[in-house]
Order: structure tokens, then C-alpha cells, then sequence
């Protein structure tokens, strides 16, 4: 049944700040809203979807389409939708990472690609690194171009375009650098941004794609707008007329932090212009409390001189220092301090081991072997977020549909009762199945095959012990029993068989690794999710999540050596990292790695002491 627009009420949260409200109900023209840190961005765009759906000002068989640049924030995002709305309304949200966005487009019209330029159907996806692109540049006979060079230059020529002038030297190179990807090994890669130029290809030359997308989706949702680049603007120019289509573009200015990848530098504008986009500032922080919304506002200040105060939602739930400098003088003072601060906060109960997370500028993997010891020594558990576990780091695997679904029944197999996981577990399969919410005899069969899998998967962990080697096997079965035909034809992830199984492996992987560790399935489990485990990551991992507390490993010179007055990005990024913390926000400084960074701490003012080591932990 559908809600009167003037009747529609918020799902799932009181109320909307005014000016949430005012672009929520704009929907004949587009919208370009810029909202700072723990203004509910999400949450903003799931109200949005929800009041367009629950209305029927997208009507069936209409879509929403929602581009996110994080696998995990377009997870996030499709996640809250499904939980606010009707199941069969709730599928017409869309939710996708602008890679998978592009590469959907390529891998459905595959076809429509000239001979010299179209993929075979087994194409992998290609993350090369400056030695690989280095290797390249000197076999084709160009050691003198930078690997940077190369990269941008592959985001902004078009194929096949002979209106596009482009230096015959770059031509050559670019045309070289396809044949040696598509021909040069036992099998073709592409990199995303090739797959970029495939989509825009596709969209500039074949009307065909581009009215398919115009009539499937009137409503788009462009999040973390400040971090597009213009070969993705290009996209989005081609992909949606602004005559037809009603866009809502989400982002923050302080929160740009992709300049190096070739980011607009003004994109709010440029979107403003183009699409003719009522401009709407939110004011409220919904995730931090005065204290640190104060601090945030003096290091946004610096950013944009001109950017207006907010206001602070959340309540502050701790005493003491809510930010500080922790000063040692050596290394080994430093990591064993830390790790018995955040031990003796575990067992005061203040805090869970997960609640807490050690951002560092770069090279977590480096930072995981110092840290490991001295943290296992205190009784608690690292997990590097950004380890890969076969093609895919465990921070990306967490995000990914496959392991939405197959969690749910591990838990319903490891725990007779758990009301959470079997809801979960049978939404998935009304999803997977395409069920209504008035097919009552579909939903109580979606509920007897739920019993019936988590009964086939209780019956195989109580006849084998929780070793690392039934990884694939328990794996194995669960997909058959739901069918991986199945769960591949609902995804667009997973059209290829590769990409699927690229998740499958990693899956495995780290369910083999958990096992190793723990002493049942369930415990198993809680180490697969990072349960009590304490997370490591860099800075630029960190943007899109919240912390009850953030710990920034080497707050120096040395570390941040790139943090200098007149490095924008670089303070936008300690920014974006800052603003995670939900409650505290402090800095280990080591002098024997480097020296202060009194600039910063100038900027952050006497509200932010410099604590000696030997006092932060009592």
C-alpha cells in the first residue's frame, strides 16, 4: 500500500533536520547536497529512497540507482533500504560501487564492443602497481613517462573518438598498453579505469544502453560526490539526462581526498551547473559529541575559512582526555603502553576490543607485525583490514553480498537459537527468490527451506570438529543448498563466474584462517566478523565507518612527513580520519621515529594536551 507524500513519516529515526527534509521532498529537479561528517549522509539517501518508494513517486517498474565509490558504504546504504521498505519495493533499490556500476555495463554489453576492443567473457580485473606499469613503459619503449602519467592518461582518452585530440605519442602508448593487457599474457586483464572507457564507449556510441538506463532508473543517488573523478562525471553525463532524470548528489567538500586519483577539483559546481541542482547544506553531527565536534570545526576551519558551524546530536559518554597526544620517547613505550590502555579499557568494560581502531598513515601490514606480539601479549586480537585473503582485502570480503548470506545460516548451524541470524537468513532467501510480501505461501516455504538449510548445516558442524581443512567443504554445501545459480543471477557483481569465485576463495580462506584459531564453530564465527578483534587500518580505509574511539599510530613528522600547511588533501584526509570517533580521538607520538607536527598542533589548540607515556596508562 502506498503513502500519501504529505503523510510520509521517517523510517526508523525520529525526525529529519529541516533542511534534510526540504531535499528529501525535491524530486523534480535535482538536488546537490553537501552534509560534513556525522551529518547521516547514509541515512539521509536511505530516507530519501524509503519516501520515494513508500510514495510511488518511483513507481513500479521504475528503479533507484545509488553509486557509492565503497563496496562497503553501497552494502551499508542497500542494507538500510531493505530494512525500511516492502520487500518488493525494497528490490527496486540499487545500490553499487561506481567500478561495479561501469563494469555492469560492459559485461552486459559486451557485444556491442568493436573487435579490437572487446573483452572476452573470462576477462580478470587488474590491479597493477608502479613496478608492473614500469615494466610496461620499458618494453614499449617509453621509460620515460611516469606510471602516474600512464594511468591518467588511460582515464581521459576516449576510444575510437577522432574528435578527441590526442598526442600521437600518447596514442601509441595507450593502444600498446591495450594489446599488451588484452594479448600479452595466458589471459586478458582490464584495469577499471580501461573498463571506464569501455563503459563511456559503450554509452557515447550505442542508444540502445543509454534508454535502457534512462527508462529503468528516473532517481539517482551519487554518494561521496566530492571524490569523482571527471572520467566518472563523463559517465554520469552520458548515463542520465537531466531532462528525464532526478538526481541526488551527496558529498562533502573537507572530505575530498582523491585529488591524487584524479578527483574534480570543483565538483559540486560542475554537478550544480549541469544538472540545474538545488543546493542543500545539513548542519547536524549525529556521530560525535560537543567536545569533539568543537575540535572538528577548528581543523574544517582551516580547510574552508567560510564553512558553517554544526551542531553537535550525539551526548559524550566518558570522562577524562577525549583527545590527546601520547608522548614516548621510544618505540617499545609506545606499542606496549597502547596495548595495555586498550586492555585495561576492555576489562573495565568501557569499551569492546572492536569499538576501538589504530589508524595509521600508510603500510598497516608493517604496523601489524609491530604491534601483533605485545597485543597478543595483553590478551587481545589484531586484525589488519587491509590483509588480503587471496584476491580480496578481509575489509572488502566483510562488505560483499556472498558473505551476507552464507553468515547467517553459519550462525543458525554454530547456535540453535539465534532470532537475528534466521531473520536474516530467510530475508535473503525472500530476496534471493524474488518473493512479495503478499505471497503468503512463498514466505512460509521461504521459512521451511530456511529451517531446512540451517538443519543441513547443524547436522555437518556436529559431525565434524572445527577444523581449518572443512572450510570448503561446509562452504561448498551451503552454496548448493541455496544454489549458486541463484545467488549469482541477483547480483550484478557476480554475472561472471570469476568474480564469484573470487569472493567464494577468499571466503574460505579466511573461514580456514578463523578456524585455525578458535576452539568451536561459533567462536570461529565471531573471529570471522572481528568480534572483539581490535582493527587496524589506514586512513584512507578508515572514511565511511565510526569508532567509539580512535588511536592514530605515529603522529609525527616521519610518518606524516606529506601533512604539511599547504598539502590541502593531506589535512582533508587526517580530517575525514579524525572525524570517525564517536566519543575519543587520541595520538601516539614517538620521538625516536619523529618529531612534532606543531603546526597541527597549534591548529588544534591547548583543548588537546600533550600526555607524557608514563601517565597514560595508570
Amino acid at each position: 500500500m502506498l503513502i500519501r507524500p504529505e503523510d510520509w513519516r521517517p523510517q526508523g529515526v525520529d525526525d529529519l533536520e529541516d533542511r534534510a527534509w526540504q531535499a528529501l521532498r525535491t524530486v523534480e529537479r535535482s538536488v546537490c547536497v553537501t552534509a560534513g561528517a556525522g551529518a547521516g549522509k547514509t541515512e539521509f539517501l536511505a530516507q530519501k529512497a524509503t519516501y520515494l518508494l513508500q510514495t510511488g513517486i518511483c513507481p513500479a517498474p521504475k528503479r533507484i540507482l545509488a553509486i557509492s565509490f565503497k563496496r562497503d558504504a553501497a552494502r551499508t546504504l542497500a542494507d538500510r533500504v531493505a530494512k525500511r521498505c516492502p520487500a518488493d519495493q525494497g528490490r527496486r533499490f540499487v545500490s553499487m560501487t561506481f567500478d561495479a556500476f561501469t563494469k555492469s555495463l560492459v559485461d552486459q554489453f559486451r557485444n556491442a564492443l568493436p573487435d579490437q576492443y572487446r573483452p572476452p567473457a573470462d576477462y580478470q580485473i587488474a590491479f597493477p602497481n608502479k613496478r608492473i606499469l614500469d615494466d610496461f613503459l620499458r618494453r614499449a619503449e617509453a621509460p620515460h613517462v611516469a606510471s602516474s602519467k600512464l594511468e591518467k592518461w588511460m582515464s581521459a582518452r576516449r576510444i575510437l573518438d577522432e574528435e578527441q585530440i590526442v598526442a600521437a605519442e600518447i596514442d601509441r602508448i595507450l593502444n600498446a598498453y591495450w594489446d599488451d593487457q588484452y594479448n600479452g599474457g595466458a589471459q586478458p586483464f582490464l584495469t577499471f579505469a580501461m573498463i571506464n572507457r569501455l563503459a563511456e564507449f559503450l554509452l557515447r556510441t550505442n542508444h540502445r544502453v543509454r534508454d535502457s538506463l534512462r527508462a529503468t532508473y528516473p532517481f539517482i543517488f551519487l554518494d561521496e560526490f566530492q571524490d569523482t573523478t571527471s572520467a566518472q562525471f563523463e559517465i554520469v553525463n552520458m548515463a542520465f539526462d537531466p531532462d528525464r532524470a532526478s538526481l541526488t548528489a551527496v558529498g562533502d567538500d573537507k572530505q575530498r581526498i582523491m585529488g591524487w586519483a584524479g578527483a574534480l577539483t570543483n565538483a559540486f559546481e560542475v554537478f550544480q551547473q549541469r544538472y540545474n541542482a538545488l543546493p542543500v547544506s545539513l548542519l547536524m553531527n549525529w556521530r560525535s559529541h560537543d567536545d569533539l565536534v568543537e575540535l572538528q570545526h577548528r581543523i574544517a576551519s582551516r580547510i574552508n575559512p567560510q564553512v558553517e558551524r554544526v551542531q553537535a546530536r550525539a551526548a559524550r559518554a566518558v570522562d577524562g582526555d577525549v583527545c590527546a597526544i601520547w608522548d614516548f620517547a621510544a618505540q617499545e613505550d609506545e606499542v606496549v603502553t597502547i596495548a595495555r590502555w586498550i586492555a585495561d579499557e576492555v576489562a573495565a568494560g568501557r569499551i569492546e576490543p572492536h569499538d576501538v581502531a589504530i589508524l595509521t598513515r600508510n603500510y598497516a601490514d608493517r604496523v601489524e607485525g609491530e604491534l601483533n606480539e605485545v597485543f597478543s601479549d595483553a590478551g587481545l586480537i589484531i586484525r589488519n583490514l587491509a590483509r588480503n585473503v587471496g584476491d580480496i582485502s578481509i575489509q572488502d570480503l566483510l562488505s560483499e553480498e556472498l558473505t551476507e548470506i552464507l553468515l547467517p545460516f553459519l550462525r543458525l548451524g554454530s547456535s540453535r537459537r539465534n532470532p537475528e541470524a534466521w531473520a536474516a537468513a530467510q530475508e535473503n532467501l525472500v530476496r534471493l527468490e524474488a518473493l512479495s510480501d503478499e505471497d503468503e505461501l512463498g514466505l512460509q516455504k521461504a521459512g521451511q527451506r530456511t529451517e531446512a538449510i540451517a538443519r543441513t548445516i547443524r547436522h555437518f558442524m556436529d559431525a565434524h570438529d572445527p577444523e581449518p581443512e572443512q572450510a570448503v567443504g561446509l562452504v561448498s554445501m551451503l552454496i548448493d543448498e541455496i544454489g549458486e545459480a541463484r545467488i549469482r543471477q541477483t547480483s550484478a557483481s557476480y554475472q561472471r563466474q570469476v568474480d564469484f569465485d573470487r569472493v567464494r576463495e577468499g571466503f574460505e580462506m579466511l573461514l580456514s584462517e578463523t578456524l585455525e584459531q578458535a576452539d568451536g564453530w561459533g567462536s570461529a564465527l565471531d573471529l570471522f566478523e572481528g568480534r572483539a578483534q581490535v582493527p587496524i587500518m589506514t586512513i584512507h580505509k578508515s572514511k565511511g565507518m565510526e569508532f567509539h574511539t580512535m588511536i592514530f599510530f605515529g603522529l609525527d613528522a616521519r610518518s606524516w612527513w606529506s601533512l604539511t600547511p599547504d598539502k590541502d588533501e593531506e589535512l582533508n584526509s587526517f580530517f575525514v580520519a579524525f572525524t570517525r570517533a564517536k566519543q575519543r580521538a587520541f595520538f601516539s607520538s614517538c620521538r625516536a621515529r619523529g618529531g612534532q607536527i606543531r603546526w597541527l598542533e597549534e591548529l588544534l589548540g591547548p583543548q588537546v594536551p600533550r600526555v607524557a607515556g608514563v601517565h597514560v596508562v595508570d
